[in-house]
C-alpha cells in the first residue's frame, strides 16, 4: 500500500506534464463524472444506514414499551 502512495506524486506529475491537452481534459471529465458517482452512491447509501437505524430504534422501543 505504501508504495502506492509514494507512486501517487509521480503519476499526478507525468499527467500534468501531458503534452496534449485534449488528454488531460479527458482525464479530467472522467474522474469528475467518477466522483459525481460516488457521491451519489455515499448519499444513497447513508439515507438507507439512516432508514435502517431508525427502524431498529422504533422496534427496541416498541420493544422495551417505553
Amino acid at each position: 500500500m505504501k508504495r502506492g502512495v509514494n507512486r501517487f506524486p509521480a503519476i499526478l506529475a507525468k499527467l500534468f506534464k501531458e503534452d496534449s491537452g485534449t488528454t488531460v481534459i479527458e482525464y479530467t471529465l472522467i474522474a469528475s463524472i467518477v466522483s459525481i458517482g460516488i457521491l451519489a452512491g455515499a448519499n444513497s447509501m447513508g439515507r438507507a444506514v439512516n432508514t435502517l437505524f431508525t427502524d431498529v430504534a422504533t422496534e427496541v422501543t416498541a420493544s422495551t414499551g417505553k
